[in-house]
């Protein structure tokens, strides 16, 4: 139930148009972020849009930053051309490079032991948690959005609250001015009725400055040149499920692939304790005698001094604190979980009571200016009221706001963007 219409006809009037104004349907989107009916955008458009926005660009950009990791560590090694000349520039017969002996040869390494595999195996872990990093900061994108929207509505909702209020403060007053010249009030009744309209309208200059804020956020975020009013409403928007999701909780299943991760690269590390080796062919030319012949070798390390003992204790230390971080977060998570999907339902609840309170307020409201008006009420209960009403009115923006915090909260959890179903 709206109080609007309990007021005269010229502050009902501002109050109606204000919700007009405030609930228009917007006109569809189009691609084009310049087009002029993104000023009034919704939030499924919006979320459409989620790739575009440069959080989610940069989780694109590290995620093929990953995947290209991963195919170049398929790579073969590459070989290396060497030259080598013997007996050359000496005395007598070897003055020069005429009775010198030249040989081009080629040495390509081979990666044995498990070297090779274990590279191509710890560069995949790696490019695996990459990818549920970018996941992780693509719905972390989806959450500011809907955080930047949420903000957004609850300040216009807060200005076309002053709104109201102002119209109501200023009826008051015009009511108490003709109480006072009747002599009905005190001046002290007066005075105090006009203080409290140039504070109301105080009021509605703060709440637009702060609606004009938080619309400059959104777009800013959004990538958008402007916004003036939004298309749909998340503040109305119940959360659709709070199912448990088929897989772990996204951040534990990142915790996860940084324990396999771990693991490759203790791998790699004891891999390279192991001796190289590489192979070479040639041709070698006998300046003197006019003759050609082939060579052959292999070389191989020998790992006497250095065997990567600190390497592999390094990573055999870094796989302990990742496995340390994954039974921290799968404990979290579950807490996590429990505490969002409880406040997600105290928000319910606390909406629902706002609401009845709301209705409770404007009632009451209602029969303190039919009480005013028919000298049975004086002004100190109607000022009561109103002020009892204005705090039930913000009492519902704040309990729908922190309703849309809470499914933020578990959106992250399940990972996906809020108001949509867990997967």
């Amino acid at each position: 139930m709206s109080f609007s219409r309990f007021l005269p006809r010229r502050a009902a009037g501002l109050a109606v148009a204000v919700c007009a104004l405030a609930w228009l349907p917007s006109p569809v989107l189009s691609a084009d972020p310049a087009d002029p009916t993104y000023a009034t955008p919704t939030y499924g458009a919006l979320l459409a849009r989620l790739d575009a926005m440069p959080l989610a660009m940069e989780a694109a950009a590290l995620s093929d930053a990953a995947q290209a990791q991963a195919a170049q560590a398929h790579a073969l090694p590459n070989p290396s051309l060497g030259w080598e000349a013997e007996n050359v520039l000496g005395d007598g017969p070897y003055s020069g490079f005429g009775g010198g002996e030249t040989t081009f040869s080629v040495t390509q390494p081979l990666e044995l032991f498990g070297q090779r595999g274990a590279r191509i195996a710890a560069a995949r872990a790696e490019a695996d948690a990459t990818e549920l990093r970018s996941e992780q900061m693509r719905w972390r994108a989806a959450s500011r959005l809907a955080l930047a929207y949420a903000g957004a509505e609850a300040a216009a909702r807060r200005l076309q609250l002053a709104e109201e209020v102002l119209a109501l403060t200023e009826q008051d007053a015009d009511a108490v001015a003709r109480l006072v010249q009747e002599g009905r009030e005190a001046s002290l009744r007066g005075v105090q009725a006009a203080s409290e309209a140039q504070a109301a309208l105080a009021s509605v200059d703060a709440a637009r400055a702060m609606r004009d804020g938080a619309f400059a956020r959104l777009a800013a975020f959004a990538l958008l040149d402007r916004v003036s009013a939004l298309g749909d409403s998340l503040l109305d928007r119940e959360p659709r499920s709070m199912a448990h999701p088929s897989d772990a909780p996204l951040a534990v299943r990142l915790a996860e692939a940084e324990v396999n991760a771990a693991n490759a690269r203790v791998t790699v590390e004891q891999r390279r304790a192991r001796p190289e080796l590489s192979v070479s062919a040639g041709a070698r030319r006998f300046r003197g005698a006019d003759d050609d012949a082939f060579t052959i070798g292999v070389n191989l390390s020998v790992p006497l001094f250095d065997r990567n003992r600190g390497g592999i204790r390094a990573a055999y230390a870094q796989e302990r604190a990742a496995q340390a971080r994954l039974a921290a977060q799968q404990q979290e998570a579950h807490a996590e979980r429990i505490g969002a999907e409880a406040t997600l339902t105290a928000s319910a609840s606390r909406t629902r009571a706002a609401d009845a309170g709301l209705a409770a307020a404007e009632e009451a409201y209602r029969l303190a200016r039919v009480g005013v008006d028919a000298g049975r009420v004086s002004q100190l209960e109607l000022r009561a009221s109103r002020t009892t009403l204005i705090a039930a009115r913000n009492a519902v923006v704040d309990a729908r706001l922190a309703r849309v915090l809470a499914e933020i909260d578990l959106a992250r959890l399940d990972g996906r963007a809020p108001f949509e179903d867990a997967r």
